[in-house]
C-alpha cells in the first residue's frame, strides 16, 4: 500500500472518529436535556400541590442569576462521593441566605438526593420554560440604546401583549450599538426597529440598485 493511499484511510478514518464523536456528544446533550425536563415536569407538579409554583419560579430565576458566584458550590453538590445529608444542610444555608420559598428548598432536595446537580441549571431553565408555557406567559428579549422610561416601558409591554395576545415577560439589554430604536426577539422571531438595522437595509438596498 503505498503512502497516499495510507494518508486517505487515515484521513477517512479520522473524519469518521471526528464524526463519531460529535454524534456521541450530541447524543448526551439530548439525554441530558429529556432529563431535566422530566425533572422540571415532576417538579412543577410537585411545587403546584406543595404550594405556590410562582414562588418557585422567582427563585429559580434568582438562583440562575446568583449560578456564576455558586459555581464551586453547584460543582460540589454534583460530586455523588458528598454525602446527602451534609449537602441537604448546604442548601438549607444557601436557602436561608437567599430567602428561597421552602418549594424551591423541596426541589433542590430531591436534585440533590437524585444527583442530578450536574443538570442544575438545565433543570432549572426547563422548569422556567414550562412555567411561562402553562401560564400563556412569552419571554421577550428588547435590545435598546438606553433605559425605557416608565410610560414608554408600559406602552411597549401593552403593544406586545396585544400583538401576541399572551401576558409577556421583558427582559432589556442595553445596547448602545444599535444607534437608536429597539429590536424585539421572541421565539425564534425578531422585529428589528433599530436605526442601525435601518441604515443595514438601506445600504443592502443602495448596493442592490448599483
Amino acid at each position: 500500500m503505498n503512502l497516499n493511499k495510507i494518508e486517505i484511510i487515515s484521513g477517512y478514518s479520522l473524519c469518521r472518529f471526528n464524526l463519531i464523536s460529535i454524534q456521541s456528544l450530541l447524543v448526551k446533550k439530548e439525554s441530558k436535556i429529556k432529563i431535566a425536563t422530566t425533572y422540571a415536569e415532576s417538579l412543577f407538579q410537585g411545587a403546584l400541590q406543595d404550594g405556590d409554583a410562582k414562588a418557585v419560579i422567582r427563585d429559580i430565576d434568582l438562583l440562575l442569576d446568583q449560578a456564576t458566584g455558586y459555581r464551586q458550590a453547584i460543582v460540589m453538590l454534583a460530586n455523588p462521593l458528598w454525602e446527602i445529608d451534609d449537602k441537604k444542610a448546604a442548601l438549607k444555608e444557601v436557602a436561608g441566605k437567599l430567602k428561597l420559598a421552602p418549594e424551591t428548598l423541596r426541589c433542590l432536595n430531591v436534585m440533590a438526593e437524585n444527583n442530578r446537580f450536574s443538570e442544575f441549571e438545565l433543570i432549572l431553565k426547563a422548569y422556567r420554560s414550562l412555567y411561562l408555557q402553562k401560564h400563556n406567559i412569552v419571554e421577550v428579549a428588547v435590545e435598546t440604546v438606553k433605559e425605557l422610561s416608565v410610560a414608554q416601558d408600559k406602552a411597549l409591554r401593552e403593544n406586545l401583549k396585544a400583538f401576541l395576545k399572551k401576558d409577556v415577560l421583558v427582559n432589556y439589554v442595553i445596547k448602545p450599538e444599535i444607534l437608536g430604536g429597539l429590536t424585539v426577539s421572541f421565539g425564534s422571531d425578531m422585529i428589528d426597529d433599530s436605526l442601525k438595522g435601518k441604515l443595514n437595509r438601506l445600504e443592502s438596498i443602495m448596493k442592490g440598485g448599483q
